[in-house]
């Protein structure tokens, strides 16, 4: 048994495109020893941007840069095994549901939808978070 404030394994954040990262002072990711957690995930371009088009274009975009994430920290969508999406319009569910599907269907993490009155941006239409675990070498 690990001692009380003993490390668990290295940190390691990864960085994203978000121009909120360094301002707001968070990662896009962190993985410690075999657990990743990718932060809300908003649809944000390469240039930071917003995304244009619809929630299901959003939300295949926000699942792009977590899958850009995960691989980043030696992961795949493949291990992810809890999702979070964050809605503006109840009436999008279905399009960001198909979107986590199109990722997720034969991966089937533990996933929760909730519908929120707003996002940090007003044009975002969702916001996705991400939990995953890699086995490590012992």
């Amino acid at each position: 048994m690990a001692e009380a404030g003993a490390a668990v394994g290295e940190r390691r954040n990864h960085a994203s495109a978000s121009p909120y990262e360094p301002v707001y002072g968070y990662s896009r990711a962190v993985r410690i020893g075999g657990r990743i957690d990718v932060g809300g995930t908003a649809p944000i371009e390469p240039d930071g941007s917003s995304t244009p088009g619809d929630a299901g274009v959003q939300a295949a975009r926000c699942l792009t840069i977590i899958a850009d994430a995960l691989a980043a920290l030696g992961a795949s969508p493949a291990d992810v095994v809890r999702t979070r999406m964050f809605i503006t319009d109840p009436a999008d569910a279905d399009l960001v549901g198909c979107a986590h599907g199109a990722m997720f269907g034969d991966i089937r993490p533990a996933a929760t939808m909730v519908v929120v009155s707003a996002l940090l941006r007003p044009e975002w239409k969702v916001e996705i978070e991400a939990e995953a675990i890699i086995e490590t070498e012992i």
